[in-house]
């Protein structure tokens, strides 16, 4: 499996039946994955989703938008209880190139990508519930 390390984004390979939750990456030492959402920019955005071989839901966010801001620490209880998949935050005031390349036109907007494609979003403010139950049904569209 290939994991993107998210402290300095260089590609990882995990030998077959390892725990990727317990690696460490192969540059600068530190564990590749994390239970918090990987903060991404224009440099590591494409890099990030393209070379993962787990899904990652992004959400794009900015720091104006109430519902952003309600929804952040849902986000990231939701991250710390996924082990499957990755997750990344887009501030769509400071990564404005991906913001406008995705068409982000309402926020906040969570997208599911596996591999590089996109799989799924939904737009809007989301409780815990909802934002499991949509990554669930999103996970379901993802052909093995």
């Amino acid at each position: 499996m290939k994991i993107v390390c998210s402290k300095c984004f260089t590609s990882n390979r995990i030998p077959d039946g390892k725990d990727h939750s317990k690696g460490k990456c192969g540059k600068c030492q530190q564990g590749i994955y994390s239970l918090i959402p990987t903060a991404l920019s224009n440099n590591t955005f494409y890099p990030f989703i393209e070379r993962n071989d787990l899904p990652v839901v992004v959400d794009f966010w900015a720091s104006w938008c109430g519902p952003c801001q309600s929804m952040a620490p849902i986000f990231k209880k939701v991250a710390q209880t996924s082990p499957s998949l990755l997750f990344a935050k887009v501030d769509t005031e400071k990564v404005q190139q991906v913001a406008a390349k995705m068409n982000i036109r309402s926020l906040p907007t969570l997208v599911l990508f596996h591999q590089g494609k996109e799989i799924d979003r939904i737009s809007g403010g989301l409780n815990e519930m909802q934002m499991k139950q949509w990554i669930m049904q999103s996970m379901q569209k993802i052909v093995k």
